[in-house]
Parts: structure tokens; C-alpha cells; sequence
């Protein structure tokens, strides 16, 4: 099932990722409501009309894509974007509900390694760990938040990369091989005001 989606990226950075992602959605980019590449130019404009703008994107979506890329930290947007997507929030009578999030690594000239580290635990399970600094903190404030957790292994508490966090991370390769498998788990983890999950709606 296809879900409105919205993508949240640094534009400077991560134009052409967007692209490819809205290009990998096929069919299902009709459901797409986000900007592109004939979007008319923000820039200029105050920020009052900018956030209007993004508010009507934004407001009947379920799930929020967002690219990681080595420099989002300085967007004056992507952190708004996701509290706004995160919350509940009526307008013209219709109420938002929490959208499920995506985290999209973007590959950085050739490697993953300026955000993600791969290591084998003593036991045997490999697991990876994250560059915390690197992105908002909303993001890093809904990681690990599933409750109760459920561990991959109980012996070196690893979680499942998929559920045990609200935000899940993806490499932008795997992603665009099957959007709609990310998009999909992103919805699930929503529903029932994403129960399950202690969320964070609120930037520090």
C-alpha cells in the first residue's frame, strides 16, 4: 500500500539523492507530496511563507523521509520539519497524526563511513554504531526508544535495526533497491500513536 510521503533534506547536499528516491518510488511517487525538482525556489522568501509552504506538504503525509548527509545539522529546517511531522496537528478541520520516519544515509564520497561504523561484538553479531553529532537532536532522541525493548540477542543487547528504534537508519543504496519496504515499516511503527515507542516531538 502506497503512503503519502514527504521528504525532509538538506538542499544544497542532497538534491540529487531526492531525486533518485522520487524516481525509485515510481508509481507510488503520485503519493509523493514533498518538493522537487520544479518546486519553485524557497530562498528568497520569508520565513513565514516558506513554513506555510512546507506546512501544506506536510500536513496530510504519514511518513517523513529524511536524508542524513554530512552537513544537515546546518539546515534551518530539518529538525522543524520533523517535530512538525511528529506531532499532532489540526488545520482546516482535518487533525495530523504522527508520521513514521525514515533515516536515509547518504553515501558520501563512496563510503557510509562518515556516519556509520560496522564492528563485530565479542559474541559473534555485528552491529553498528552512528556518529550522534551528525544529525538533530530530535533524531538521536527517538533512536533506541522502543519500550519494552526487544533484543536481537540478549547476550550483547543488540536491537533489531528496523524496530528497535523509532527512527530507523537505511544506506541510501539498500533504500532505493525497495523504498516502499522502508516506507512501509516507517507507517507500521506509527499506528496506534506509534505505541510501543517512547517519542520524542520536541526539539531540545
Amino acid at each position: 500500500m502506497a503512503h503519502k510521503t514527504f521528504i525532509s533534506y538538506k538542499y544544497s547536499e542532497s538534491k540529487k539523492l531526492r531525486n533518485k528516491i522520487i524516481k525509485a518510488l515510481g508509481e507510488d511517487a503520485t503519493y509523493y507530496k514533498g518538493e522537487t525538482s520544479e518546486s519553485p525556489d524557497l530562498t528568497d522568501t520569508s520565513t513565514e511563507n516558506i513554513k506555510k509552504k512546507l506546512k501544506k506538504m506536510m500536513h496530510d503525509t504519514s511518513v517523513t523521509i529524511v536524508i542524513l548527509s554530512p552537513k544537515m545539522t546546518d539546515s534551518k529546517w530539518i529538525d522543524w520539519e520533523i517535530e512538525y511531522c511528529l506531532k499532532d496537528i489540526t488545520c482546516k478541520n482535518r487533525t495530523s497524526h504522527t508520521n513514521g520516519i525514515i533515516g536515509v544515509i547518504m553515501k558520501y564520497n563512496g563510503s557510509y563511513d562518515w556516519f556509520k561504523n560496522t564492528h563485530k561484538n565479542n559474541d559473534g553479531c555485528i552491529s553498528s554504531s552512528y556518529s550522534e553529532d551528525k544529525v538533530c537532536s530530535i533524531i538521536n532522541n527517538n533512536r533506541f526508544n522502543q519500550n519494552p525493548k526487544q533484543y536481537s540477542c540478549d547476550k550483547c543487547k543488540t536491537v533489531d535495526a528496523l524496530t528497535g528504534s523509532y527512527i530507523s537508519y537505511v544506506e541510501e543504496e539498500t533504500f532505493l533497491l525497495n523504498p516502499q519496504k522502508y516506507i512501509d515499516n516507517a507507517y507500521e511503527k506509527s499506528k496506534n500513536d506509534a505505541e510501543g515507542y517512547d517519542l520524542c516531538k520536541k526539539r531540545n
